[in-house]
């Protein structure tokens, strides 16, 4: 038979799946159940060890579930997937699966609000140290590794400043120094943004956002790049015998596995940190993030569109002080948003109200269309304040070492009609600004 590889369009509706064996169903079946039943002992034996394929409790892996790991997989370019209970247990099981305490990574400063604090809070308490660099020069990633290092991460697009890093030049420091580089890709989503094709290692997603797309389901994917030697001496825990898992040893046992490449960093993650600490999808979870990224592209098109659209519109407005937004030329990321980002910038931007913190509430509190609430992604447009919600928790220094401005508005574009979304804006100034 010959074969073809699809393109992006295709696989967010076929990729990992077939009919369901025993009654056809064209639909991802939701496999609503808790444990699976064996057929005999020695396939016991061998699906509980993972030496395998197959189904034992839905915490390790689940049919539909498994259907999304797969599929998200095909569409990073990714060799195979875990699907976890949110987004912060995607970054957090990324980062704990290759430290231990005495270890550290260096990330970008510009960070969604709840990773900085699992950065600058949480780990520490485990002993493992973050050193956060600005992005603006590559040079600072290599500047700040240091023996311990395990890692370097960054987001495709900063939260909330839309900032943009030269990945291929942080990939070839990661590389140079023999560690893994981990992308959020969230907000550039795989239909924008293909890490691994530049360079990264491990990705994750908030599955939330854009791949859901619709506010509906929390859910979080890591998605193992299958193109780091894992067994180059720094990260023993891969190379010896790992007593949560019958001893096995994962860089030996999957290292090059002959029917799925490299997929020792997955399996240790699946096989040790979701077995022992269990945030795992639900089955209905997976059905609804799957039914999401099945019009993954198409909504990406018309949230790019739009976004690009109101930027423009904003960098305008006598009323803004300043917009961030890739997309437009004025964009310090223009360069690179031209590189990594072909199809556009994605649907998210920020700006500062003149009039700082107290316009800035007021025009949060006025919009019609642009929901005030604490996601991004969806269909629908969303507004929030980010120094007062998803950056809250940080002190007002931890906020503006972020670049987080009490002025600063963040919108996430909807699939709205664009002429209603800038309507909804423009009487929005009209009610903020008022001089009645």
């Amino acid at each position: 038979m010959s074969t073809r590889a699809f393109k992006f369009d295709t696989l967010q509706l076929h990729a990992g799946q077939q009919a369901d064996p025993i009654n056809g169903s064209c639909a991802v079946p939701i496999y609503q159940t808790a444990a699976f039943k064996f057929k005999d002992f020695h396939s016991a034996e061998l699906i509980a060890s993972g030496r395998e394929p197959g189904f034992e409790y839905s915490r390790i892996s689940n049919p539909t579930v498994d259907v999304l790991e797969k599929r998200i997989a095909a569409l990073e370019g990714g060799t195979a997937a875990l699907a976890v209970a949110s987004g912060a247990a995607a970054v957090s099981y990324a980062v704990m699966n290759i430290t231990k305490a005495g270890d550290e990574i260096v990330s970008a400063k510009s960070l969604y609000g709840g990773t900085y604090n699992l950065f600058m809070s949480t780990l520490p308490k485990y002993g493992v140290r973050t050193v956060l660099v600005d992005t603006d020069d590559a040079e600072n990633f290599e500047r700040a590794i240091t023996v311990n290092t395990k890692a370097i991460f960054v987001e495709a697009l900063g939260n909330p400043n839309m900032d943009i890093v030269d990945f291929e030049k942080i990939a070839l420091i990661a590389e140079r120094h023999r560690i893994p580089l981990i992308v959020d890709n969230t907000f550039g989503t795989p239909y924008l943004f293909r890490p691994f094709s530049h360079g990264a290692n491990i990705v994750v997603h908030s599955a939330t956002k854009y791949i859901g797309g619709h506010g509906t389901t929390i859910g979080g994917l890591i998605v193992d790049g299958g193109n780091f030697d894992w067994g180059n001496g720094l990260f023993p825990d891969f190379t010896t015998p790992d007593p949560s898992s019958a001893n096995q040893i994962f860089w030996e046992r999957w290292g090059n596995d002959p029917a799925l490449g490299n997929v020792a960093y997955i399996n240790k993650c699946r096989l040790h940190y979701m077995r022992d600490m269990g945030a795992s999808l639900s089955p209905f979870n997976a059905f609804l993030l799957l039914q999401g990224l099945e019009t993954l592209s198409y909504r990406m098109e018309k949230q790019t569109s739009n976004a690009l659209k109101i930027a423009e519109r904003l960098e305008k407005h006598p009323h803004v002080a300043w917009v961030s937004y890739p997309g437009l030329p004025s964009s310090p990321y223009h360069e690179l948003a031209k590189k990594y980002f072909p199809k556009g910038a994605s649907g998210i931007l920020s700006f500062g109200v003149k009039g700082g913190f107290e316009k800035a509430s007021a025009f949060v509190e006025s919009t019609r269309l642009f929901s005030f609430l604490a996601n991004v992604g969806d269909s629908r447009s969303l507004i929030v304040h980010p120094a007062t919600v998803t950056h809250g928790q940080l002190t007002e220094e931890q906020r503006l070492s972020a670049g987080i401005r009490p002025e600063q508005i963040r919108l996430s574009v909807g699939t709205e009609d664009i002429d209603d979304l800038l309507w909804d804006l423009d009487e929005t100034f009209g009610k903020v600004f008022s001089t009645l």
